[in-house]
């Protein structure tokens, strides 16, 4: 076995090398510039990138024109969000979000907050499934978009999206969906979803860093943004900037082969998460589940650890094992996670809170050692009992 073993998928994934295969010749003969259509370099771009656009709608059930390149899912929150919002200012100034969203949706509705518009944060329970009826009961005349994320970053809960669709479509409301965490590990269909917008992002899916999407239904006027980035007028005029082409061409391969092997990665990553979970029990106890029991992603499992703060344990375990207590865009914080204090729990669980994370390129040996060298480290961190973070 290679040390550190890497389980901290939710963050990012190892770049496939099917998908550096696919990537490579694009960083060097096939080298031109997608807008510059007037020559061989760059039509061969342009192709290159029509070809992902169609991969990655075949695997949402979308319209290619429906596909918006951006470089990454943060930036799609972003457009989403912002662009709906100048977009309907003289329709409505009201956005309904959920608490346990990721930063890059709420620091973009704090942000609005502050200039003058009104956001609505439904609260969850304690697996960290959306109270659908508050939802619903959050819809005023003024609402012009309700953005709630399809799986959880931090305990892999996964949102009854559908549902949540026909509520919007309901009172004609726009709903968006940062799917970043989702895409690529459970099947996504924008038809049955009823979204009209929706954020991915390649490196969650053994892709490159750099590159997501947002899609967009251009069947609905309504759904197409405002820009937030001017110049050029790239992808329909929602998102300016020459586009990453060695990055949209591994975006298309690594969704593409994300979906094929799918089925069979959910088997694998869910008899691993039961396995640890059920070893932890035993072994370590007392331990607590952060998440939804079932409606989970099968390659996500969050517990606390009672009496062993996280940072203490992310450090014990360093040599070999790379594990996180939660967001990688929070990771220098030592505040509490604000999913886990969402779902009802007290800062001392949420500080004893960590996330393991598998990928397609871990093997039942690393899971195996992973989990026997996290229970005894955990009993030898409660003999010392540390002192928590404040």
């Amino acid at each position: 076995m290679k040390f550190p073993i890497y389980l901290d998928s939710q963050a990012t994934t190892p770049l496939d090398p099917r998908v550096l295969e696919e990537m490579l010749p694009y960083f060097t003969e096939h080298f031109g510039n997608a807008s510059s259509i007037d020559h061989l370099y760059g039509s061969e771009a342009s192709e290159a990138v029509e070809n992902a656009r169609k991969k990655i709608a075949r695997c949402i059930n979308a319209k290619p024109e429906d596909i918006i390149f951006t470089s990454g899912a943060t930036e799609s929150n972003n457009i989403a969000i912002l662009g709906i919002a100048e977009k309907h200012a003289n329709k409505g100034d009201h956005i309904i979000t959920c608490v346990t969203e990721h930063k890059s949706v709420l620091d973009v509705c704090k942000h609005l907050e502050r200039i003058g518009k009104r956001v609505t944060y439904v609260p969850v329970d304690k697996f960290g499934i959306v109270d659908l009826k508050k939802l619903e009961e959050a819809i005023c005349d003024k609402t012009i978009l309700i953005s709630v994320m399809t799986a959880n970053n931090e305990i892999g809960t996964i949102a009854p999206i559908n549902e949540i669709g026909e509520i919007a479509k309901k009172y004609g409301v726009l709903f968006h969906t940062d799917a970043a965490q989702a895409a690529g590990h459970i099947p996504l269909d924008v038809e049955k979803m009823k979204v009209d917008l929706m954020s991915i992002s390649a490196h969650k899916m053994y892709g490159p860093k750099g590159v997501g999407a947002l899609y967009v239904r251009h069947s609905n006027l309504n759904a197409k943004p405002f820009p937030i980035i001017h110049g050029g007028g790239h992808e329909q005029g929602i998102r300016s900037g020459t586009l990453n082409v060695p990055g949209i061409v591994g975006f298309g391969k690594a969704f593409d082969i994300a979906v094929k092997e799918m089925n069979e990665e959910y088997k694998r990553f869910d008899r691993w998460r039961k396995y640890m979970w059920e070893v932890f029990k035993e072994k370590c106890s007392p331990v607590e589940l952060n998440g939804h029991p079932e409606k989970r992603l099968s390659h996500n499992l969050n517990v606390s650890f009672e009496g062993v703060e996280n940072k203490a344990l992310i450090r014990a375990v360093s040599s070999k094992l790379a594990i996180s207590s939660g967001s990688a865009c929070t990771t220098l914080n030592v505040e509490p996670s604000h999913v886990i204090l969402a779902l009802g729990f007290s800062p001392e669980r949420a500080h004893t809170a960590i996330r393991t994370g598998f990928t397609r390129f871990n093997t039942e040996e690393e899971i195996i050692f992973a989990t026997e060298f996290m229970f005894q480290t955990v009993n030898k961190l409660r003999k010392i009992k540390l002192p928590f973070l404040k």
